[in-house]
Protein backbone atom coordinates (compact mmCIF):
# COMPACT_ATOMS: atom_id res chain seq x y z
CA UNK A 1 0.00 0.00 0.00
CA UNK A 2 2.34 2.81 -1.47
CA UNK A 3 0.58 5.68 -1.89
CA UNK A 4 -0.45 6.95 1.70
CA UNK A 5 -0.33 9.95 2.19
CA UNK A 6 3.13 11.64 3.70
CA UNK A 7 1.58 14.76 4.58
CA UNK A 8 1.41 15.73 8.17
CA UNK A 9 -0.91 17.45 11.06
CA UNK A 10 2.02 19.13 13.14
CA UNK A 11 4.44 21.36 11.46
CA UNK A 12 7.18 21.07 14.20
CA UNK A 13 9.19 18.12 14.47
CA UNK A 14 10.39 19.02 17.87
CA UNK A 15 8.24 20.08 20.90
CA UNK A 16 9.42 21.10 24.79
CA UNK A 17 6.11 20.37 26.82
CA UNK A 18 5.53 20.95 30.35
CA UNK A 19 2.72 19.84 31.97
CA UNK A 20 1.09 18.92 35.64
CA UNK A 21 0.69 15.26 36.23
CA UNK A 22 -1.03 13.51 39.74
CA UNK A 23 0.51 16.85 41.56
CA UNK A 24 4.05 16.73 39.96
CA UNK A 25 5.53 18.75 36.64
CA UNK A 26 7.26 17.26 33.68
CA UNK A 27 8.84 18.22 31.04
CA UNK A 28 9.99 16.28 28.17
CA UNK A 29 10.62 16.91 24.28
CA UNK A 30 8.78 14.98 22.01
CA UNK A 31 9.61 14.15 18.61
CA UNK A 32 6.50 14.59 16.36
CA UNK A 33 7.22 12.05 13.35
CA UNK A 34 5.86 13.27 9.98
CA UNK A 35 2.81 10.88 9.62
CA UNK A 36 4.43 7.96 11.68
CA UNK A 37 1.30 6.50 13.86
CA UNK A 38 1.60 5.81 17.30
CA UNK A 39 0.91 1.81 16.38
CA UNK A 40 4.11 2.01 14.05
CA UNK A 41 6.36 4.04 16.46
CA UNK A 42 5.69 0.91 18.80
CA UNK A 43 7.82 -1.49 16.34
CA UNK A 44 11.02 0.95 16.48
CA UNK A 45 13.30 -2.23 15.01
CA UNK A 46 10.87 -3.42 12.41
CA UNK A 47 13.20 -3.64 9.58
CA UNK A 48 11.52 -4.58 6.53
CA UNK A 49 12.08 -7.43 4.06
CA UNK A 50 13.52 -7.23 0.57
CA UNK A 51 11.18 -6.46 -2.71
CA UNK A 52 11.40 -9.07 -5.11
CA UNK A 53 14.08 -9.31 -7.48
CA UNK A 54 13.23 -12.16 -10.18
CA UNK A 55 10.09 -13.50 -11.49
CA UNK A 56 8.06 -16.48 -9.73
CA UNK A 57 5.16 -18.74 -9.52
CA UNK A 58 2.86 -19.10 -6.79
CA UNK A 59 -0.34 -20.57 -6.16
CA UNK A 60 -1.63 -17.52 -4.56
CA UNK A 61 -0.64 -14.47 -4.82
CA UNK A 62 -1.61 -11.48 -2.22
CA UNK A 63 -1.57 -8.12 -3.10
CA UNK A 64 -1.37 -6.14 0.35
CA UNK A 65 0.38 -6.53 3.41
CA UNK A 66 -2.38 -5.50 6.09
CA UNK A 67 -4.81 -7.07 8.08
CA UNK A 68 -6.69 -8.53 5.17
CA UNK A 69 -3.39 -9.92 3.56
CA UNK A 70 -1.29 -11.10 6.26
CA UNK A 71 -4.53 -12.75 7.25
CA UNK A 72 -5.63 -14.58 4.46
CA UNK A 73 -1.68 -15.61 4.01
CA UNK A 74 -2.12 -17.52 7.65
CA UNK A 75 -5.12 -19.32 7.49
CA UNK A 76 -4.32 -20.52 3.63
CA UNK A 77 -0.87 -21.19 4.19
CA UNK A 78 -1.91 -23.36 7.78
CA UNK A 79 -5.07 -24.85 5.32
CA UNK A 80 -2.23 -25.83 2.17
CA UNK A 81 0.99 -25.94 3.80
CA UNK A 82 1.73 -27.50 0.00
CA UNK A 83 0.92 -24.50 -1.74
CA UNK A 84 3.15 -21.71 -2.77
CA UNK A 85 2.23 -18.41 -1.56
CA UNK A 86 3.14 -14.99 -1.99
CA UNK A 87 2.80 -11.92 -0.89
CA UNK A 88 3.69 -8.41 -1.89
CA UNK A 89 3.67 -4.84 -0.27
CA UNK A 90 3.96 -1.79 -1.51
CA UNK A 91 5.88 -0.45 1.10
CA UNK A 92 6.01 -2.30 4.66
CA UNK A 93 4.10 -4.55 6.52
CA UNK A 94 1.08 -2.48 8.15
CA UNK A 95 2.05 0.16 6.40
CA UNK A 96 -1.54 1.35 5.56
CA UNK A 97 -5.06 1.53 7.13
CA UNK A 98 -3.95 -1.31 9.45
CA UNK A 99 -0.87 0.40 11.17
CA UNK A 100 -3.10 3.83 11.21
CA UNK A 101 -6.28 3.62 12.17
CA UNK A 102 -7.86 4.42 15.67
CA UNK A 103 -6.66 1.07 17.41
CA UNK A 104 -10.80 -0.03 17.75
CA UNK A 105 -11.67 -3.70 17.97
CA UNK A 106 -15.04 -3.67 17.62
CA UNK A 107 -17.99 -5.98 16.89
CA UNK A 108 -20.76 -5.57 14.34
CA UNK A 109 -20.78 -4.06 11.09
CA UNK A 110 -20.09 -0.54 10.16
CA UNK A 111 -23.94 0.11 9.30
CA UNK A 112 -27.17 -1.33 10.85
CA UNK A 113 -29.13 -3.86 8.52
CA UNK A 114 -32.89 -3.84 9.26
CA UNK A 115 -33.69 -6.32 12.26
CA UNK A 116 -33.56 -9.54 11.80
CA UNK A 117 -32.72 -11.41 14.99
CA UNK A 118 -31.47 -14.89 13.67
CA UNK A 119 -28.69 -12.70 11.16
CA UNK A 120 -28.18 -9.99 13.89
CA UNK A 121 -27.33 -13.07 16.20
CA UNK A 122 -25.03 -14.10 13.20
CA UNK A 123 -23.29 -11.27 12.67
CA UNK A 124 -22.18 -10.39 16.55
CA UNK A 125 -21.26 -13.81 16.69
CA UNK A 126 -19.18 -13.82 13.76
CA UNK A 127 -17.29 -10.68 14.67
CA UNK A 128 -16.82 -11.71 18.46
CA UNK A 129 -15.36 -15.11 16.77
CA UNK A 130 -12.77 -12.94 14.59
CA UNK A 131 -11.75 -11.32 18.15
CA UNK A 132 -11.64 -14.48 19.71
CA UNK A 133 -9.29 -15.52 16.75
CA UNK A 134 -6.91 -12.98 16.98
CA UNK A 135 -6.34 -13.48 20.55
CA UNK A 136 -5.55 -17.00 20.21
CA UNK A 137 -3.10 -16.44 17.42
CA UNK A 138 -1.82 -13.80 19.78
CA UNK A 139 -1.46 -16.50 22.42
CA UNK A 140 -0.43 -19.00 20.03
CA UNK A 141 2.37 -17.76 18.87
CA UNK A 142 3.42 -15.48 21.92
CA UNK A 143 3.49 -12.22 19.87
CA UNK A 144 4.64 -9.48 20.94
CA UNK A 145 1.41 -7.10 21.03
CA UNK A 146 -0.16 -4.64 23.24
CA UNK A 147 -4.29 -4.89 23.43
CA UNK A 148 -6.76 -5.20 25.75
CA UNK A 149 -10.24 -6.46 25.51
CA UNK A 150 -12.41 -5.24 28.62
CA UNK A 151 -14.87 -2.96 26.18
CA UNK A 152 -16.25 -0.29 24.78
CA UNK A 153 -18.80 2.05 24.48
CA UNK A 154 -21.13 3.48 22.23
CA UNK A 155 -22.25 6.84 23.65
CA UNK A 156 -25.42 8.91 22.79
CA UNK A 157 -25.56 12.58 23.17
CA UNK A 158 -29.55 12.91 23.69
CA UNK A 159 -31.74 11.77 25.88
CA UNK A 160 -34.19 10.79 23.12
CA UNK A 161 -31.25 8.78 21.15
CA UNK A 162 -29.93 7.37 24.32
CA UNK A 163 -33.86 6.07 25.06
CA UNK A 164 -34.08 4.27 21.64
CA UNK A 165 -30.46 3.10 22.12
CA UNK A 166 -31.62 1.39 25.65
CA UNK A 167 -34.84 -0.31 23.66
CA UNK A 168 -32.03 -1.74 21.12
CA UNK A 169 -29.93 -3.45 23.75
CA UNK A 170 -33.09 -5.33 25.08
CA UNK A 171 -33.97 -6.40 21.85
CA UNK A 172 -30.24 -7.64 21.63
CA UNK A 173 -30.31 -9.03 24.79
CA UNK A 174 -33.14 -11.54 24.40
CA UNK A 175 -31.15 -12.88 21.02
CA UNK A 176 -28.50 -13.48 23.31
CA UNK A 177 -25.90 -10.61 22.64
CA UNK A 178 -24.50 -9.51 25.62
CA UNK A 179 -24.26 -5.58 25.29
CA UNK A 180 -25.67 -3.85 28.75
CA UNK A 181 -27.25 -0.28 29.00
CA UNK A 182 -25.31 2.26 30.98
CA UNK A 183 -27.84 5.48 31.93
CA UNK A 184 -26.02 9.18 32.59
CA UNK A 185 -25.93 8.46 36.22
CA UNK A 186 -23.90 5.03 35.62
CA UNK A 187 -21.72 6.25 32.43
CA UNK A 188 -20.54 9.60 34.50
CA UNK A 189 -19.90 7.42 37.53
CA UNK A 190 -17.15 4.97 35.52
CA UNK A 191 -16.40 7.10 32.49
CA UNK A 192 -16.18 10.42 32.37
CA UNK A 193 -16.99 11.84 29.23
CA UNK A 194 -18.76 15.54 29.04
CA UNK A 195 -22.39 16.04 27.43
CA UNK A 196 -22.95 12.27 27.20
CA UNK A 197 -26.37 10.62 28.44
CA UNK A 198 -26.04 7.03 28.18
CA UNK A 199 -24.35 4.53 26.33
CA UNK A 200 -24.19 1.00 25.08
CA UNK A 201 -21.05 -1.57 26.60
CA UNK A 202 -20.34 -4.00 24.20
CA UNK A 203 -17.75 -6.45 26.72
CA UNK A 204 -16.34 -8.28 24.11
CA UNK A 205 -14.72 -5.25 22.27
CA UNK A 206 -11.54 -3.71 22.49
CA UNK A 207 -8.30 -2.32 21.11
CA UNK A 208 -5.62 -3.35 19.05
CA UNK A 209 -1.99 -2.24 18.24
CA UNK A 210 -2.25 -3.24 14.40
CA UNK A 211 1.20 -2.90 13.24
CA UNK A 212 2.98 -5.12 16.41
CA UNK A 213 0.22 -7.41 15.55
CA UNK A 214 0.61 -7.32 11.50
CA UNK A 215 4.66 -6.79 12.07
CA UNK A 216 5.16 -10.16 14.41
CA UNK A 217 3.40 -12.06 12.16
CA UNK A 218 5.74 -12.05 10.01
CA UNK A 219 8.41 -14.57 11.08
CA UNK A 220 5.55 -17.08 11.85
CA UNK A 221 4.12 -16.85 8.29
CA UNK A 222 7.80 -17.30 6.70
CA UNK A 223 7.97 -20.24 9.19
CA UNK A 224 4.34 -21.48 7.61
CA UNK A 225 6.31 -21.20 3.95
CA UNK A 226 5.28 -17.72 2.70
CA UNK A 227 7.25 -15.67 0.74
CA UNK A 228 6.50 -12.18 1.74
CA UNK A 229 8.30 -9.18 -0.25
CA UNK A 230 8.01 -5.61 0.34
CA UNK A 231 8.85 -2.40 -1.10
CA UNK A 232 7.26 -4.39 -4.22
CA UNK A 233 4.17 -2.60 -5.50
CA UNK A 234 2.18 -4.36 -7.96
CA UNK A 235 2.38 -1.96 -11.62
CA UNK A 236 -0.19 -3.94 -13.62
CA UNK A 237 -2.51 -7.26 -13.12
CA UNK A 238 -3.40 -9.08 -16.02
CA UNK A 239 -6.45 -11.46 -15.37
CA UNK A 240 -6.72 -15.30 -17.23
CA UNK A 241 -6.41 -19.12 -16.09
CA UNK A 242 -2.90 -17.68 -14.43
CA UNK A 243 -2.63 -14.18 -13.54
CA UNK A 244 0.58 -12.22 -14.40
CA UNK A 245 1.37 -9.52 -12.07
CA UNK A 246 3.91 -7.23 -13.32
CA UNK A 247 6.12 -5.49 -10.06
CA UNK A 248 9.69 -2.86 -10.74
CA UNK A 249 12.10 -5.66 -10.65
CA UNK A 250 9.72 -9.11 -11.24
CA UNK A 251 6.68 -11.00 -12.50
CA UNK A 252 4.93 -13.12 -10.91
CA UNK A 253 2.93 -15.77 -12.35
CA UNK A 254 -0.27 -17.24 -10.20
CA UNK A 255 -3.26 -19.34 -10.40
CA UNK A 256 -5.11 -17.06 -8.09
CA UNK A 257 -4.78 -13.39 -6.30
CA UNK A 258 -5.93 -12.20 -3.31
CA UNK A 259 -7.01 -8.29 -3.47
CA UNK A 260 -6.36 -6.81 -0.08
CA UNK A 261 -5.67 -3.60 -0.62
CA UNK A 262 -9.23 -1.44 0.52
CA UNK A 263 -8.37 2.15 0.20
CA UNK A 264 -6.31 1.58 -2.84
CA UNK A 265 -7.54 -0.91 -4.71
CA UNK A 266 -8.81 1.37 -7.55
CA UNK A 267 -5.06 1.81 -7.92
CA UNK A 268 -5.03 -1.63 -9.55
CA UNK A 269 -8.11 -1.14 -11.96
CA UNK A 270 -10.56 -3.14 -9.47
CA UNK A 271 -13.86 -1.47 -7.66
CA UNK A 272 -13.29 1.96 -9.16
CA UNK A 273 -17.03 2.80 -8.78
CA UNK A 274 -17.38 1.15 -5.49
CA UNK A 275 -14.86 2.30 -3.08
CA UNK A 276 -13.97 5.80 -1.58
CA UNK A 277 -10.55 5.84 -0.49
CA UNK A 278 -11.02 8.34 1.78
CA UNK A 279 -8.36 10.22 4.11
CA UNK A 280 -8.26 10.54 7.93
CA UNK A 281 -6.87 11.50 10.68
CA UNK A 282 -5.87 10.57 14.15
CA UNK A 283 -3.80 11.80 17.47
CA UNK A 284 -1.87 10.29 20.07
CA UNK A 285 -1.25 11.61 23.54
CA UNK A 286 1.93 11.07 25.39
CA UNK A 287 2.44 8.03 27.26
CA UNK A 288 2.22 9.15 30.93
CA UNK A 289 -1.36 7.44 31.33
CA UNK A 290 -3.12 10.69 30.43
CA UNK A 291 -6.60 7.99 30.59
CA UNK A 292 -6.30 8.11 34.55
CA UNK A 293 -6.32 11.84 34.39
CA UNK A 294 -9.67 11.91 32.02
CA UNK A 295 -11.46 9.22 33.83
CA UNK A 296 -11.31 7.38 30.70
CA UNK A 297 -9.57 3.79 32.13
CA UNK A 298 -11.96 1.96 33.08
CA UNK A 299 -12.93 0.48 29.07
CA UNK A 300 -11.11 0.43 26.10
CA UNK A 301 -12.37 2.83 24.21
CA UNK A 302 -15.77 4.74 23.04
CA UNK A 303 -17.48 6.25 19.51
CA UNK A 304 -20.43 8.69 19.14
CA UNK A 305 -23.75 8.61 17.59
CA UNK A 306 -23.21 11.29 15.50
CA UNK A 307 -22.25 10.97 11.17
CA UNK A 308 -19.27 12.48 11.70
CA UNK A 309 -18.21 9.52 13.86
CA UNK A 310 -16.13 11.09 17.03
CA UNK A 311 -14.04 8.03 18.27
CA UNK A 312 -11.48 7.47 20.80
CA UNK A 313 -9.40 3.89 21.99
CA UNK A 314 -6.95 3.60 24.93
CA UNK A 315 -3.76 1.68 25.01
CA UNK A 316 -3.39 -0.84 27.79
CA UNK A 317 -0.56 1.21 28.69
CA UNK A 318 -3.24 4.34 28.99
CA UNK A 319 -2.39 6.52 26.01
CA UNK A 320 -5.21 8.40 24.74
CA UNK A 321 -6.39 8.30 20.91
CA UNK A 322 -8.57 9.78 19.48
CA UNK A 323 -9.96 10.88 15.56
CA UNK A 324 -13.11 11.90 13.72
CA UNK A 325 -15.73 14.58 14.68
CA UNK A 326 -14.36 17.35 11.95
CA UNK A 327 -16.11 18.27 8.57
CA UNK A 328 -12.44 18.56 7.55
CA UNK A 329 -10.81 15.57 9.39
CA UNK A 330 -11.68 13.39 6.90
CA UNK A 331 -11.34 14.59 3.03
CA UNK A 332 -12.08 12.61 -0.32
CA UNK A 333 -9.54 13.43 -3.25
CA UNK A 334 -10.46 14.15 -6.71
CA UNK A 335 -10.37 10.60 -9.20
CA UNK A 336 -9.98 8.53 -6.11
CA UNK A 337 -6.72 10.07 -4.79
CA UNK A 338 -4.98 8.45 -1.72
CA UNK A 339 -2.40 11.09 -0.52
CA UNK A 340 -2.90 14.23 1.64
CA UNK A 341 -2.87 16.69 -0.50
CA UNK A 342 -3.51 19.82 1.61
CA UNK A 343 -0.92 22.49 2.82
CA UNK A 344 0.75 22.73 6.11
CA UNK A 345 -1.77 25.77 7.19
CA UNK A 346 -5.10 22.63 6.14
CA UNK A 347 -3.07 20.74 8.41
CA UNK A 348 -2.57 22.95 11.13
CA UNK A 349 -6.87 23.62 11.03
CA UNK A 350 -7.71 20.20 10.64
CA UNK A 351 -5.46 19.25 13.47
CA UNK A 352 -6.99 22.09 15.72
CA UNK A 353 -11.06 21.04 14.73
CA UNK A 354 -10.23 17.67 16.05
CA UNK A 355 -8.39 18.62 19.62
CA UNK A 356 -11.91 20.32 19.77
CA UNK A 357 -13.54 18.03 19.13
CA UNK A 358 -11.84 16.05 21.87
CA UNK A 359 -12.05 18.59 24.18
CA UNK A 360 -15.56 18.83 23.49
CA UNK A 361 -15.75 15.53 25.77
CA UNK A 362 -12.93 15.97 28.04
CA UNK A 363 -12.49 19.59 28.70
CA UNK A 364 -9.71 18.61 31.67
CA UNK A 365 -7.82 16.95 28.44
CA UNK A 366 -6.88 20.69 26.91
CA UNK A 367 -3.58 20.61 28.52
CA UNK A 368 -2.57 17.30 27.66
CA UNK A 369 0.46 16.74 25.01
CA UNK A 370 -0.03 15.35 21.79
CA UNK A 371 2.63 12.89 20.54
CA UNK A 372 1.85 12.27 17.30
CA UNK A 373 -0.61 12.66 14.83
CA UNK A 374 -1.04 10.87 11.53
CA UNK A 375 -3.40 10.31 8.42
CA UNK A 376 -4.42 6.96 7.09
CA UNK A 377 -6.33 5.74 4.24
CA UNK A 378 -10.14 4.06 4.36
CA UNK A 379 -12.37 2.26 2.45
CA UNK A 380 -15.72 3.51 2.03
CA UNK A 381 -18.78 2.23 -0.30
CA UNK A 382 -21.81 4.40 -0.72
CA UNK A 383 -24.01 2.22 1.67
CA UNK A 384 -20.84 1.46 4.06
CA UNK A 385 -21.43 -2.03 3.12
CA UNK A 386 -18.61 -4.24 3.15
CA UNK A 387 -17.50 -6.47 0.42
CA UNK A 388 -15.92 -10.16 0.23
CA UNK A 389 -16.10 -12.70 -2.97
CA UNK A 390 -14.66 -13.81 -6.10
CA UNK A 391 -14.77 -12.09 -9.51
CA UNK A 392 -13.23 -12.68 -12.90
CA UNK A 393 -13.55 -14.69 -15.60
CA UNK A 394 -11.82 -17.19 -13.89
CA UNK A 395 -13.03 -17.02 -10.78
CA UNK A 396 -9.61 -16.29 -9.48
CA UNK A 397 -9.45 -13.03 -8.07
CA UNK A 398 -10.83 -12.84 -4.11
CA UNK A 399 -11.25 -9.62 -2.80
CA UNK A 400 -12.15 -8.17 0.52
CA UNK A 401 -12.97 -4.62 0.72
CA UNK A 402 -14.27 -1.64 1.38
CA UNK A 403 -14.02 -2.05 5.69
CA UNK A 404 -15.75 1.90 6.61
CA UNK A 405 -13.55 1.96 9.20
CA UNK A 406 -14.19 -1.76 10.80
CA UNK A 407 -11.58 -3.14 9.67
CA UNK A 408 -9.66 -4.09 12.62
CA UNK A 409 -11.80 -6.96 13.52
CA UNK A 410 -13.35 -7.37 9.71
CA UNK A 411 -10.25 -7.37 7.86
CA UNK A 412 -9.13 -10.75 10.03
CA UNK A 413 -12.29 -12.40 9.67
CA UNK A 414 -11.66 -11.76 5.69
CA UNK A 415 -8.74 -13.92 6.18
CA UNK A 416 -11.07 -16.89 7.14
CA UNK A 417 -13.73 -16.16 4.51
CA UNK A 418 -11.35 -15.88 1.33
CA UNK A 419 -9.42 -19.28 2.37
CA UNK A 420 -13.61 -20.84 2.57
CA UNK A 421 -14.24 -19.53 -0.41
CA UNK A 422 -10.89 -20.54 -2.22
CA UNK A 423 -11.84 -24.34 -0.55
CA UNK A 424 -15.59 -23.98 -1.71
CA UNK A 425 -16.28 -24.65 1.99
CA UNK A 426 -18.04 -20.96 2.62
CA UNK A 427 -21.45 -22.24 3.52
CA UNK A 428 -21.20 -20.88 6.80
CA UNK A 429 -20.65 -17.07 5.74
CA UNK A 430 -23.51 -16.82 3.10
CA UNK A 431 -25.63 -15.81 5.51
CA UNK A 432 -23.41 -12.32 6.34
CA UNK A 433 -24.41 -9.30 4.31
CA UNK A 434 -20.75 -9.22 3.26
CA UNK A 435 -20.60 -12.53 1.47
CA UNK A 436 -20.38 -11.74 -2.66
CA UNK A 437 -22.29 -8.50 -1.64
CA UNK A 438 -23.85 -6.21 -4.57
CA UNK A 439 -22.40 -2.51 -4.01
CA UNK A 440 -24.63 0.64 -5.10
CA UNK A 441 -22.11 2.25 -7.91
CA UNK A 442 -20.80 5.95 -7.52
CA UNK A 443 -20.98 8.10 -10.08
CA UNK A 444 -17.97 9.17 -12.24
CA UNK A 445 -16.17 12.52 -11.98
CA UNK A 446 -16.79 15.06 -11.30
CA UNK A 447 -19.68 14.01 -9.62
CA UNK A 448 -18.48 11.69 -7.21
CA UNK A 449 -16.36 14.20 -5.57
CA UNK A 450 -18.75 17.62 -5.85
CA UNK A 451 -21.39 14.56 -3.94
CA UNK A 452 -18.70 13.72 -1.51
CA UNK A 453 -18.15 17.42 -0.49
CA UNK A 454 -21.78 18.05 -0.37
CA UNK A 455 -22.60 15.73 2.04
CA UNK A 456 -19.95 15.71 3.96
CA UNK A 457 -20.77 19.55 4.89
CA UNK A 458 -24.31 18.60 5.13
CA UNK A 459 -23.97 15.51 6.70
CA UNK A 460 -20.93 16.24 9.29
CA UNK A 461 -22.87 16.83 12.47
CA UNK A 462 -26.16 15.07 11.97
CA UNK A 463 -26.87 12.31 14.25
CA UNK A 464 -27.25 8.25 12.97
CA UNK A 465 -30.07 7.84 15.24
Amino acid sequence: MNLLSRGLLASASLASLTWPVAGRIFTEKLEIDENRSVWAASTPDYQPGPPLASNTTADLAIIGGGFTGTSTAYHFSRRYPEKRVVLLEAATLANGASGRNGGMLLNWLPYDPPRNPERDALIYKTTNAGIDTIEAIIRRHSLPVSYRRDGTLSVFTSARRAEYAHAKVEYLQGIGVPVQFLDRAALAAAFQLEGAHGAVLDPNSGQLNGAQYVRSQRPVLVAQGVEIYEGTPVLKVEEGQTITLTTPKGIVSAKAIVLATNGYTSKLGYFRDALFPVVSHVFATAPLDPANQLGWRRWAGFYDDMDRISYSSITREGQVIFGGSSPIGTAYNFNNGTRFRGSAGEAARISASIEKAFQRYAPGGRNLPIAQRWSGTLGLTLRRNILMGVRGEARNVYYAVGYNGHGVTLANVAGQVLTDMYSGDDEKWRGLPFHQASYTPIPPEPFRWTGFQLFSRLAGHLPRY
